[in-house]
C-alpha cells in the first residue's frame, strides 16, 4: 500500500493506493459525506477489485484532509476529485483504463463527474437515491446521466432508497442498510464479478 498526496484546486487530497499484481485497470472509491476510506464497503470492494487484477485508489477528499467532517459544495467535491483523478492517471495508472466509484456522496461524485474524467464503467455503493422519508427529493438524474455501465450495490434495508435496474445499470441487493456492513463478502464477490464482467472487452 503507498499514500500519495496530491494537489487540486480545493486544497491536498490523500490517495491510498492498492496495486493488483498486473492491472488491467483502476478503479478511483471516493468517502461517503461524513466517513472516510475506511469504511468497510470500500475495503470490501477493494478487495473485490484487486481479485479482479485491478488496481484501487482510495480518494480522501481536500476536507476530510484538512480535518473538516461537513462535506464541501458539490461542485468543489467534483473539481477535487477531477484533479485527482487527472494525477493518478498520468502518475500511477498511465494508459489503463479508469473505474470511477464510491459510498453514499462518493457515490454520486463519480456519477457527476463520469463522463468528464473519461471513466469505462462507475460503482455505486450505497448510492443516496433521496434522503430519508423524502422520496420526492430524487438524485436519480445523477445515475440516469451515466452512459457507461453503472453497478449499484444497495442494502436491502437502505432509509435512502433503493434505485431500480435500467439501461447500463444493474442493482445488487444485499443484506443490511445504508452502512452496508453487514456482508463484506458479498460485495467483494459481486465487485470482483461485475468488473472481470466489464472490463473483458477492454482487455
Amino acid at each position: 500500500m503507498t499514500t500519495a498526496r496530491i494537489a487540486t484546486p480545493r486544497g491536498p487530497a490523500r490517495a491510498e493506493l492498492h496495486c493488483a499484481p498486473e492491472g488491467r485497470a483502476a478503479l478511483l472509491l471516493g468517502h461517503g459525506a461524513g466517513g472516510g476510506i475506511g469504511a468497510p464497503d470500500l475495503v470490501a470492494a477493494t478487495r473485490g477489485a484487486t481479485a479482479a487484477g485491478v488496481h484501487v485508489a482510495l480518494v480522501e477528499q481536500p476536507y476530510r484532509v484538512a480535518g473538516r467532517r461537513a462535506p464541501a459544495p458539490a461542485g468543489q467535491l467534483d473539481e477535487a476529485w477531477l484533479a485527482v483523478a487527472d494525477d493518478l492517471s498520468e502518475r500511477w495508472f498511465a494508459d489503463l483504463p479508469l473505474v470511477f466509484g464510491g459510498r453514499s456522496s462518493g457515490a454520486r461524485v463519480a456519477c457527476r463527474t463520469a463522463t468528464e474524467g473519461e471513466a469505462v464503467a462507475v460503482l455505486c455503493l450505497a448510492f443516496p437515491l433521496h434522503p430519508p422519508g423524502k422520496p420526492e427529493k430524487t438524485r436519480l438524474p445523477e445515475l440516469s446521466g451515466v452512459d457507461v455501465p453503472v453497478l449499484v450495490v444497495q442494502g436491502e434495508k437502505d432509509t435512502f432508497g433503493r434505485p431500480e435496474p435500467a439501461h447500463h445499470r444493474e442493482v445488487v441487493l444485499l443484506a443490511g442498510d445504508h452502512s452496508l456492513k453487514a456482508d463484506a463478502k458479498g460485495i467483494s464477490q459481486t465487485v470482483q464479478d461485475w468488473l472481470s464482467r466489464v472490463l473483458r472487452p477492454l482487455d
